[in-house]
C-alpha cells in the first residue's frame, strides 16, 4: 500500500463534463469519481481533478469553438497516454486536438506532442517508448 498520495493536478474548467470527458477519452481511463463541480480521473501514476471555476470567473470566461488556446500560462500540464494516435483521434472527437505527427519529438524514454482541450488549455501528451 502507498504511503503517500498520487501526485497530481487540478484544472478549473468552465464546463466540468465537457472538459472530464474529454480527458477520460484522451487518456483512455474512466473517471473515479464525480460529483456537482468535480470529476476526479485517475490514471496508474498521477490523478487529474477537473473543477468548476467559481461562478465569478466563469460568467467571464468565453469559449470559443475551436477554443482559443491559453498558451500565455505559467504552467502547462504533461500527460501519458498509451498512444498518441490514438490521442489524437479521441481529442478531437471531443473537441480539442493535437498538433500533426510531424510536431512530435522523443527523448530518452517517450514521445510528446502538444495539444489543447475543448476549453483551450494547452497539454502536452506522451507516449512512452519501446526499446
Amino acid at each position: 500500500m502507498p504511503t503517500q498520495p498520487k501526485a497530481g493536478a487540478v484544472l478549473f474548467a468552465k464546463d466540468v463534463a465537457r472538459l472530464a470527458a474529454f480527458y477520460a477519452q484522451v487518456l483512455a481511463v474512466l473517471p473515479k469519481h464525480a460529483e456537482a463541480g468535480k470529476v476526479v480521473i485517475e490514471a496508474e501514476e498521477f490523478l487529474l481533478v477537473i473543477h468548476a471555476m467559481p461562478e465569478a470567473v466563469a460568467v467571464k470566461v468565453q469559449i470559443a469553438t475551436p477554443p482559443v488556446l491559453r498558451e500565455a500560462v505559467p504552467v502547462k500540464l504533461f500527460l501519458p497516454v498509451r498512444s498518441l494516435a490514438q490521442a489524437r483521434i479521441g481529442a478531437q472527437a471531443q473537441g480539442g486536438g493535437l498538433k500533426p505527427a510531424e510536431a512530435e519529438w522523443s527523448a530518452a524514454d517517450f514521445r510528446a506532442c502538444d495539444g489543447f482541450d475543448p476549453e483551450g488549455n494547452v497539454v502536452q501528451f506522451r507516449e512512452a517508448l519501446v526499446r
